[in-house]
């Protein structure tokens, strides 16, 4: 059985939160030339995932466009930090 629209938002913001690193430091993100800026990119995926986290808690529910649009952030921005060798392949 599938999972509601809830459910797997919540799978998802774990799942990103588990793949990409947050917790890399600032002097490790603007070390040399890089494509994108992976500090600002973190810092928007993290307040994404923030904003969900707090409209899952007050109740508002998902709709598959909107995991659709997180997942692809999340994909674009693993992708941008794999470029940037921050994540390894």
């Amino acid at each position: 059985m599938k999972p509601d629209t809830e459910t797997a938002m919540e799978i998802l913001i774990e799942q990103v939160r588990e793949a990409i690193p947050f917790d890399t430091p600032a002097d490790r993100l603007c070390a040399g030339s890089c494509t994108g800026c992976p500090k600002k990119l973190l810092e928007y995926l993290d307040m994404e995932l923030e904003e969900w986290e707090q409209k899952l808690t007050s109740g508002e529910k998902p709709d598959f466009g909107d995991i659709n649009k997180l997942t692809k952030a999340s994909r674009k921005i693993f992708t941008i930090l794999q470029r940037n060798n921050l994540i390894e392949d």
